[in-house]
């Protein structure tokens, strides 16, 4: 089967830190673009981060620039997003999905060119 699986999820205090997993199964993400994307309840899905699939270009969320860091190792076929820093807003499940029509250095964090997602891994920020 083919899987997408976010993990790392979990409750952490404000300007505490998270790394979350986005492993792959059942297919290879060498040639895709991932994307990083969070929804909070009652509110659309937003766009947090993206790496192509070479790894040599990267994009952010104004909201997440300088906090988040969005990396890969196809030879583990997973993807990291390394968040610092994180505030109460940060709080949402946070899911990654693959874009494999993007050039190999480019990406974009817009949900409509993104076909496969992984279930979410929820992130709670609290004191």
């Amino acid at each position: 089967q083919l899987l997408l699986v976010e993990s790392g999820g979990g409750l952490v205090q404000p300007g505490g830190s998270l790394r979350l997993s986005c492993a792959a199964s059942g297919f290879t993400l060498e040639h895709n673009a991932i994307g990083w994307f969070r929804q909070s309840p009652g509110k659309e899905r937003e766009g947090v981060s993206c790496i192509s699939s070479s790894g040599g270009s990267t994009n952010y969320a104004d909201s997440v620039k300088g906090r988040f860091t969005i990396s890969r190792d196809n030879a583990k076929n997973t993807v990291y997003l390394h968040m610092n820093s994180l505030k109460p807003e940060d709080t949402a499940v946070y899911y990654c999905a693959t874009d494999p029509t993007a050039q190999e250095d480019q990406c974009v964090i817009i949900e409509r060119w993104y076909d496969y997602w992984g279930q979410g891994t929820q992130v709670t920020v609290s004191s």
